[in-house]
């Protein structure tokens, strides 16, 4: 008898099978689950399902906010085009000016006369030719690592003009007379009481006012616009 009272249990036994007191049906209302989860931040709309508005400075789903498009397409087409000029006009002034009578263009003050250059724009500095080499050469690797964050027309053009411009000398440095790295530099413009230049001189003066301009605008490559 002991034995089947084991088994079965009876109801007045508190370690009976199904004896165990009721829980009473608790449900949770809407309020209490979020106050409850308001300790572990901002959860999501339940009916909207929207997620929670993003912190300031950021955009939706984590990504950047937008600055505009990259410049690099001007950027290189303004400096190919400066390149360009710069070239064909060296080489229709060696081959039908060079060792010629000057030709006069404003009576006598302007006039094209070609000369070799072995300094720097304007005829400076003669005796560090290979400096100046070097220098046009890192110019050209800075614009190409800033071309990454370019998002400013006006920086675009800027850049690209000295890019065109330092090319357009570099070239004459690496393959004129007399060798490598110190060839000299074919200058034809030649305005009264001033110096010899070329169209990439005039390129690299340009494109360096152009960026003192926006220096002093307070405007960036990247687009922003800062305030001192």
């Amino acid at each position: 008898m002991a034995e089947a009272e084991r088994i079965i249990g009876t109801p007045d036994t508190p370690g009976a099978a199904g004896a165990g007191p009721e829980q009473p049906d608790r449900r949770v209302a809407p309020e209490e689950r979020v106050e409850a989860g308001s300790g572990a931040g901002t959860a999501a709309d339940p009916e909207s399902g929207s997620d929670p508005d993003p912190g300031p400075g950021e955009a939706p789903d984590g990504a950047a906010a937008p600055r505009g498009r990259r410049r690099i397409a001007v950027l290189f087409t303004v400096a190919a085009l400066a390149y360009v000029l710069d070239l064909v006009s060296k080489l229709i002034v060696v081959a039908k000016l060079e060792h010629h009578e000057p030709i006069e263009i404003v009576g006598e003050w302007l006039r094209f006369e070609a000369i070799r250059n072995a300094g720097a724009a304007f005829g400076f500095g003669e005796a560090f030719t290979i400096i100046f080499t070097v220098i046009a050469a890192a110019v050209i690797v800075v614009i190409a690592r800033l071309a990454r964050k370019l998002y400013s027309l006006p920086w675009a053009v800027a850049l690209g003009l000295l890019l065109g411009g330092a090319l357009g000398n570099l070239t004459d440095r690496i393959f004129r007379a007399p060798g490598f790295l110190e060839g000299a530099v074919v200058d034809f413009i030649a305005p009264k009481h001033f110096a010899v230049f070329n169209l990439a001189d005039s390129a690299i003066v340009c494109g360096g006012i152009l960026i003192v301009l926006l220096s002093f605008r307070g405007l960036d490559p990247d687009g922003t616009v800062h305030k001192d």
